[in-house]
């Protein structure tokens, strides 16, 4: 069910509230300054909410993470391949850089921005200090994922072969790789806890390695107890709170949680979409004892209980597929990087607080349950079962492209517009016509026309003579227009009729149309026999339909029909006796 109020958008999913704090209506970079200065005319564009100003990339973005210290958040992108960071005081830009590669992930070396590790396509691992790049070096195999080792100073990188790479920052050199059993490896991850390194490959192996022995400690078929042989391992996560919990995510969209001392897995949860599991979060907050887990594909954010296996909620955007996750520690708020141009961001409540940098988020959210919500679709037309028959649509009653509500249905507003056109073709040439019909009258309205005022004597002759000099002044406009010159009056010897100038004669005036002792009685035989034509009255026929029954419709075509057939038949005796003639 979604909701909209004030200036957020809310959707509930098992009974839990979720708002999306992104700006719908964003305008174009390249609209010259004048037209971005017209928005400031906008509903829409003044009531938007954006969390961090120009959260946006040009194409799409590939990775987000926030800092340590929770000052700043750091995102790549393209096009062209770039990294900004924003303040989260300032909630805007902080700087941003351009790298000659594109980035498939990043490392944060420091509680900031101050020290940052790109792993680039072109096999490049480039390292960056506040003054910008510092040294760049290249692994022997296009890298997949990398990590940090904060207690050696070690770069872990994953690529597409059994080794783990790893560069010592304090020394400045390659070290000795972690050797696998996997024929490639997808994933790094390490642990907060006890420093165990884990790396998924291709077979579907989970090995984790202790830096201090430099040797494997065990090795896991992760993926097998899924029932998918073929899988891979795209995700790894340990859990900060022991240390014992592993989450193994497979390119089947399947998520698998081990305790390090069993090789069984204590739940497997399904993303029932069979898209390869991207991130995997273990999300402890204030509003709950036992973590959740935050799991991402490529359609969908699930927010789930590990011990149960129950959804909590999820995130379903429509803008794209979905590239990373970000999640604020102890808090509610999450940012997702897209295949769009938009970072959109979401607030659960029930999820945790909002951070001390958005703290007006909750006030938001309160003033929107306070306030009336009411249910809205976007792009969606509501029908009910008559216009759908109306529109032939009743067939897909049932299909996923109606939705029941109510006593009816919703339907896609461009669906809607394709079945309107195929049922009323011509319905756009009557729109038209209307639309022309309306601009006329509105044309008529605006016009300059004088009111008079019609006596209460003798009210239709005053009346019949308005409308004649109103008839004659007409006539008179249209010779001149047709001429270009006014044409001299010629003078008439015919008698004319009475004229306007009767009402503003006082002889006439006073009395014709004032006293009621002269008011024209239309049913005198005097004036029956002055006007023969005249429209019969009411009294004239309730006696024709006292005395005469009228005719009903049959019985006027079968005697018209009658007629035409007596008429053909005289015609045709008359030329018959002609033809008899002489010659």
């Amino acid at each position: 069910m979604a909701y909209e109020g004030g200036n957020l958008k809310s959707s509930s999913i098992n009974g839990v509230k979720m708002y999306s704090v992104t700006a719908q209506h964003r305008p174009a970079a390249w609209l010259p300054p004048k037209k971005l200065k017209a928005q400031r005319k906008n509903p829409d564009y003044l009531q938007r909410v954006d969390l961090i100003q120009d959260l946006r990339f040009e194409t799409s973005t590939s990775r987000i993470k926030v800092t340590p210290d929770g000052e700043y958040v750091i995102a790549s992108g393209i096009y062209p391949p770039q990294v900004k960071v924003y303040e989260l005081r300032e909630l805007s830009l902080k700087f941003e850089r351009h790298l000659i590669s594109e980035i498939i992930n990043f490392e944060i070396l420091d509680d900031d921005y101050s020290k940052l590790a790109f792993l680039c396509t072109d096999r490049s691992v480039r390292l960056h200090a506040k003054y910008g790049s510092h040294y760049s070096v290249r692994i022997p195999r296009m890298g997949r994922d990398i990590a940090y080792d904060c207690w050696s100073c070690d770069i872990i990188c994953a690529a597409s072969s059994p080794d783990l790479y790893r560069i010592n920052l304090e020394q400045g050199r390659f070290l000795s790789s972690f050797c696998t059993q996997s024929p490639a490896l997808n994933v790094v991850s390490r642990s907060k806890v006890h420093g165990l390194v884990a790396s998924g490959g291709e077979d579907g192996a989970v090995e984790c390695f202790d830096s201090r022995t430099k040797s494997s400690v065990g090795r896991l078929d992760a993926v097998a107890p899924s029932g998918d042989v073929d899988a891979e391992v795209t995700a790894i996560e340990f859990d900060g709170d022991g240390g014992y919990l592993m989450a193994v995510g497979s390119s089947s969209g399947k998520i698998l949680i081990y305790d390090m001392r069993s090789s069984n897995p204590l739940r497997i949860k399904d993303h029932m979409y069979g898209s390869p599991i991207l991130n995997i979060n273990w999300h402890k907050t204030l509003n709950s004892e036992q973590s959740k887990l935050i799991s991402t594909d490529e359609h969908v954010v699930r927010i789930w209980d590990p011990e149960t296996g129950e959804g909590m909620t999820s995130i379903e955007p429509a803008a794209g597929k979905i590239n990373d996750i970000c999640v604020f520690k102890k808090s509610g708020l999450i940012l997702l990087a897209m295949d769009s141009s938009q970072i959109p961001s979401y607030y659960i409540p029930a999820l945790g607080p909002a951070p001390k940098w958005c703290s007006y988020l909750e006030n938001l959210t309160e003033e929107l349950e306070e306030g009336g919500q009411t249910s809205i679709y976007d792009d969606y037309k509501f029908l009910t079962k008559e216009d759908l028959a109306k529109l032939n649509l009743t067939s897909l009653i049932g299909t996923n492209l109606l939705r029941a509500y109510m006593h009816g249905y919703f339907i896609d507003y461009r669906l809607y517009k394709k079945a309107q056109s195929l049922a009323d073709p011509f319905a756009y040439d009557s729109y038209i016509e209307k639309r022309k019909q309306e601009k006329m009258a509105a044309e008529l309205a605006s016009r300059i026309t004088i009111k008079r005022k019609l006596p209460k004597v003798n009210r239709k002759l005053a009346e019949e003579l308005l409308r004649k000099e109103e008839e004659q002044n007409e006539k008179d406009a249209d010779g001149v227009d047709a001429l270009k010159e006014p044409a001299p009056k010629k003078s008439s010897k015919k008698k004319k009729g009475l004229t306007t100038e009767v009402l503003k004669d006082p002889r006439f005036n006073k009395d014709m149309f004032e006293n009621k002792d002269f008011e024209i009685d239309e049913e005198a035989p005097e004036y029956l026999a002055l006007h023969p034509v005249a429209p019969t009255t009411t009294k004239n026929q309730s006696l024709l339909n006292e005395h005469f029954e009228p005719l009903e419709e049959d019985e006027q075509s079968i005697s018209g029909s009658d007629a035409s057939e007596d008429d053909r038949e005289d015609t045709n005796s008359k030329f018959m006796k002609k033809s008899q003639g002489p010659r």
